[in-house]
């Protein structure tokens, strides 16, 4: 889906003004000095984020934090707002928006079943083809109803072989800047065709699209398909005819568990797929190449911001505080996304990864954001009630896990008392 320019985005006025303000308020922003007299609620409420953010073993000139008043786009916090970093998993809020904004809430991924031959009787004399397009949700489930249109379609026997075709992405299992630590352990491998999250014969397997096919004629088995030749990886041809198939949940849903959990395999396959539907290649490199444009569409400063992978595991990814602040505005001032943008976002106190966090008023239940955490970058990022935008990254060699997420709590709970 193409860029709606009709929609109203963060290149407006207000957008502006806010992303400029930041930039004043950078330098702007004084820190409060020890001792300083007067209640918490009577300082003014830049110098309480300052002082939120002032913990040991978090260094300030490694870290960037933003605020902006959502309704007027006034920024009420900044400190380096423009500093590059790595973002740790608040690496998946541009590829969110950028999904939502390309592909649209409602846009599913097919896995499509294609004949390779023809049907005499009851038998089919040839091949068939388990044709995925990077549904990362692809389950069992689906394989069944996969196999019970086979059936309905008069076919209870296969002489050729069963294969499992994973083109549409390339065959990368990892992606750019990953510790080899991080296969499987962070993230299964990476494929257009993969069941039940690569699980097969109790370990993921390396070889997703053999696996799958594998899986599928299992499943054809059962509903008194047979197919005579071995479960192997393949290409279907351009004369394939299409026989069954099954759709993803709506990209909605999708996001929210990528989000809320912070899901790397499913940000990955995403990333990939951005790429492949518009055109591009089903690749990690033409996906943030999709992603850096739409973000320069929406008028998101890109200035020391680098898109390597999906998921923030990237040693190589950098984003700015300021950047994230005008993704997370640009997805707020769009109708047509904002509801699939904010509730994939986690819930403090309540859901995904924050729900053993920040679980006392007054954020319990108002703050809504994207986390992060890697042993060297820490990020919140999100939403306080219908009146704050903030962001707040931190980087570190280790980064203090704690500490970081101390002062982000803390920074978020100043801004929900407000």
């Amino acid at each position: 889906m193409a860029l709606d320019p009709s929609r109203v985005g963060p290149k407006n006025g207000l957008m502006r003004r806010g992303l400029a303000a930041v930039l004043a308020c950078a330098a702007a922003v004084a820190f409060p000095a020890a001792g300083a007299s007067g209640s918490a609620s009577s300082k003014p409420l830049a110098d309480r984020l300052a002082k939120a953010l002032a913990v040991p073993h978090v260094s300030a000139a490694q870290s960037a934090a933003v605020a902006l008043d959502l309704s007027t786009g006034a920024a009420v916090f900044g400190r380096n707002p423009g500093l590059s970093l790595v973002p740790a998993s608040n690496e998946k809020l541009p590829v969110t928006y950028t999904a939502l904004e390309t592909l649209g809430p409602d846009y599913q991924i097919a896995t499509d079943v294609l004949g390779q031959g023809a049907l005499v009787g009851t038998t089919w004399r040839g091949s068939l083809v388990l044709q995925g397009h990077g549904d990362p949700t692809l389950n069992d489930a689906g394989l069944r109803r996969l196999a019970r249109q086979v059936r309905a379609a008069g076919i209870r026997k296969v002489t050729g072989p069963m294969l499992g075709d994973e083109s549409y992405f390339d065959s990368r299992r990892t992606a750019p800047g990953w510790k080899p630590s991080f296969y499987i352990s962070q993230s299964e491998p990476l494929s257009a065709l993969t069941v039940d999250r690569t699980w097969f014969h109790s370990h993921h397997s390396g070889a997703p699209a053999a696996a799958a096919a594998s899986l599928f004629k299992d499943a054809l088995r059962r509903q008194g398909v047979s197919v005579s030749g071995r479960a192997i990886r393949g290409t279907a041809g351009p004369d394939a005819q299409a026989l069954a198939e099954v759709l993803s949940p709506p990209l909605a849903q999708i996001v929210r568990f990528m989000d809320r959990e912070s899901d790397n395999f499913t940000a990955e396959l995403l990333l990939k797929q951005i790429g492949a539907a518009n055109g591009a290649g089903g690749t990690t490199a033409a996906g943030a190449a999709q992603v850096r444009t739409t973000l320069a569409e929406a008028g998101i400063p890109l200035a020391g911001v680098r898109i390597v992978d999906g998921s923030g595991l990237s040693s190589l990814d950098r984003l700015t505080a300021r950047a994230i602040v005008g993704i997370l505005q640009a997805a707020w001032e769009d109708p047509t996304i904002k509801p699939s943008f904010i509730s994939a976002l986690a819930v403090a106190g309540r859901s995904g990864t924050l729900k053993d966090r920040l679980r006392k008023p007054p954020a319990r239940g108002v703050v809504l954001a994207k986390t992060g955490t890697t042993s060297v970058a820490s990020a919140l990022s999100g939403f306080v009630r219908e009146r704050y935008v903030f962001s707040v990254l931190q980087n570190g060699r280790p980064v203090s896990y704690w500490w970081a997420r101390r002062a982000q709590d803390r920074f978020a709970t100043v801004l929900a008392g407000q």
